[in-house]
């Protein structure tokens, strides 16, 4: 079995080269033609969707899992042409290609398909209204998926951070040990969610083998603002020497904070659905920042 992965360098796709491994030949792509490590792979450049077919031509592979995506949430309010050809355009190409050779497709979507509004955990069958251009490009790419016919997974994730790469977490600790005292705001609510959780539960489902499609939503359990994942991320990383001190945090509302693109009010996602079909326990987002945290601290041992 050769699993292709689009997107190799960002967060998702980095923790399915590891977790994959298990299964068979992990075979990653980026834009560039090279991972992270500086190692060299495929080139897959999602502004051209011919070309990405034609990649999945030659490669053939006997699964694929697109981790690509672009995700500039307000870059994409002045990019919907670039964003809707990365977002719905290319995963549309290549879910038409797998249905052709039967190929299973996993991809990933957004919280950012609704808007916020809610005030319990989002279901897969809630209605879909995106606020901005980013979630109106993650939601075309989902209906092109499902309109290919094919054989898909499609796993909505939300506040997703790493030990690695560009994110909220890596942000706060660079900051905060720059700081005494950093602004963040607390009246935006979601489940922040481990990138290596997202690979790992993906790579317990493909081993399975299920054989249904379908949308799922995909993150750790529990829900709390970024201003308590930033309080909860600078007591975390003092207990284990990351920081000499945590800074203050103080409270901010949205409003306080202005960008071009609106964020989702309350983003928690309701996982019942995926532990149900396939049998998984999600963890807490605590449990999942102890994870990445101790991670990182033993990484600098």
């Amino acid at each position: 079995m050769t699993s292709l992965v689009f997107g190799a360098n960002g967060q998702i796709g980095q923790e399915l080269l590891r977790a994959l491994a298990p299964l068979g030949e992990v075979v990653g792509t980026t834009r560039t033609g090279t991972l992270p490590d500086g190692s060299a792979c495929l080139t897959a450049d999602f502004s051209d969707p011919e070309l990405v077919v034609a990649l999945l031509d030659t490669a053939r592979p006997t699964r694929v899992i697109n981790a690509a995506a672009y995700t500039a949430v307000d870059k994409a309010e002045s990019e919907p042409a670039a964003v809707q050809a990365a977002n719905a355009e290319a995963p549309g190409a290549i879910a038409r290609w797998c249905a052709v050779h039967n190929v299973p497709l996993v991809h990933y979507s957004t919280d950012y398909v609704f808007d916020g509004g809610g005030s319990r955990p989002y279901r897969p069958d809630d209605a879909t209204t995106p606020l901005g251009v980013y979630g109106a490009s993650k939601l075309a790419g989902e209906e092109a998926i499902r309109a290919a016919g094919g054989r898909h997974l499609i796993f909505r994730t939300a506040w997703v951070y790493a030990v690695h790469s560009q994110n909220f977490l890596r942000t706060m600790l660079r900051v905060g040990a720059e700081r005494d005292v950093l602004r963040v705001v607390a009246d935006q609510i979601g489940t922040p969610t481990p990138a290596a959780l997202i690979a790992d539960v993906t790579a317990q489902i493909l081993r399975a083998d299920d054989p249904r499609s379908g949308t799922w939503h995909l993150t750790a359990t529990g829900e709390t603002s970024w201003h308590g994942f930033a309080e909860a991320i600078f007591g975390g990383a003092v207990e284990r020497g990351l920081i000499a001190r945590a800074p203050t945090v103080e409270a901010i509302t949205t409003a306080d904070y202005p960008t071009p693109a609106k964020r989702p009010a309350y983003s928690r996602l309701d996982v019942t659905t995926l532990e149900h079909d396939f049998g998984i326990a999600l963890p807490t987002w605590q449990a999942g920042l102890d994870g990445v945290l101790d991670t990182l601290a033993a990484a600098q041992r």
